[in-house]
């Protein structure tokens, strides 16, 4: 074992698809979407959402959620899955040697919305004092350090809906560096509001599909027009390979390699040739020390966008000119959960390996104009696999990728 090799050791997810890691992965591998309509998105242009169902946040975490927005109880209720699933207790560890990072990719509209209407109807001062600590994104690396009692490093990353690839590659770096032993890293997001429903739909960046909902999300297929919105948290715990076997951990897979890049071309649309994706991508291969060749799937960050799909597409056939390993998208089932879906689709990859499965993409018929992928559809596939990639990208031309190996 070397001791750059970086352990994934326990999952958490809290997703469109369930409250837990093994009800969302199930989820996921049936390859049918979660969206539905969405009572609080009444009366906007697109009143529809993949939203975490049945979440009591009163029963999951207690009486402290009064001081905590939806975004800061996804990330702790994920946290503590995943510290569980690692086998680890904040009753043992060195809280020092422990770190958090957790990517946001905006900040809370509930919090803001509530103030500003206070605000507007004559009441400025019944704002709550808590509005601000509610709604920055900090909050949920802050709450989550609080809850579990860590007290390393705590950091918010925020690179649009690449924020939870991100953070998973910052808390990589913090144990390289040897500042931490322990990071739980991921991402939170709870989007599902009418405000940011409203303002992608005025950026034509959501689907209209008003009508049949489940439809609407089909990352790669001809007839997309536009992502679905979403709500996730998913956090991973990393550890340095020599430190998880020295307790004796259960390794679900390896973090192998990350690359990051920016485009420095829009702030919105990504580079028309995918250029900051090749660069991320052949980044994250060196850091892995691995060619294309090695990588044999790719869950890709196919939003169901008609530009940023093929863009993608387009690139990852530059990448592996012989053609690009079987890729998925999972956002066919959960939607976009913007700062969340880089750590909710990192998950997602390292069970893949552990079931040597890989999920379906839901709504996927036929591909689009420019799109020559090996597309899993209808039913997953069950692949031999040693080694996959996790591409996410964001506003600003934030591109992240991710490279997990087997553990066995």
């Amino acid at each position: 074992m070397n001791r750059t090799d970086i352990a994934v050791t326990g999952l958490g997810l809290l997703t469109p698809g369930g409250l837990r890691t093994d009800t969302s992965w199930r989820s996921v591998c049936t390859g049918l979407s979660t969206a539905a309509t969405d009572p609080e998105l009444k009366g906007m242009p697109v009143d529809f959402s993949c939203r975490v169902p049945g979440f009591d946040a009163m029963a999951t975490l207690g009486p402290q959620v009064w001081r905590m927005d939806r975004f800061v109880q996804f990330a702790i209720a994920a946290a503590r899955e995943a510290v569980t699933d690692a086998e680890l207790s904040p009753e043992t560890w060195d809280g020092a040697r422990v770190g958090v990072v957790i990517g946001v990719g905006t900040e809370s509209k509930y919090a803001m919305d509530d103030a500003m209407q206070r605000r507007f109807d004559g009441r400025p001062l019944t704002v709550s004092p808590l509005t601000v600590p509610r709604m920055t994104t900090n909050m949920a690396a802050g709450e989550v350090a609080i809850d579990l009692g860590i007290m390393g490093p705590s950091m918010a990353v925020s690179t649009a809906c690449a924020s939870g690839a991100t953070a998973l590659g910052v808390a990589r770096d913090l144990l390289l560096a040897d500042r931490c032993d322990i990071v739980l890293a991921g991402g939170s997001e709870a989007s599902c509001h009418p405000v940011t429903s409203l303002c992608f739909s005025q950026m034509k960046a959501l689907s209209p599909r008003v009508k049949d909902p489940a439809r609407a999300s089909r990352p790669f297929d001809k007839d997309r027009d536009g992502f679905v919105l979403g709500e996730a948290a998913g956090i991973l715990v990393l550890e340095r390979g020599a430190d998880a076997d020295a307790r004796h951990a259960t390794v679900r897979a390896y973090f192998q390699g990350y690359g990051t890049s920016t485009d420095a071309y829009h702030y919105a649309a990504s580079h028309p040739h995918g250029a900051g994706i090749e660069r991320a991508f052949r980044s994250a291969l060196a850091d892995a020390g691995m060619e294309p060749a090695d990588i044999e799937h790719i869950n890709a960050h196919g939003t169901s966008t008609p530009m940023n799909d093929r863009i993608e597409a387009q690139a990852l056939s530059r990448l592996f000119p012989a053609g690009p390993p079987p890729v998925t998208s999972t956002k066919g089932v959960t939607g976009h959960t913007l700062g969340a879906a880089g750590a909710i689709e990192a998950a997602f990859s390292v069970l893949a390996l552990q079931d040597q499965l890989i999920p379906p993409t839901a709504n996927f018929d036929s591909p689009g104009p420019g799109i020559d992928l090996d597309v899993v559809t209808a039913a997953p596939r069950e692949q031999s696999l040693r080694a996959v990639a996790s591409n996410s990208f964001g506003f600003g031309g934030h591109n992240s990728v991710l490279i997990f190996r087997a553990a066995r």
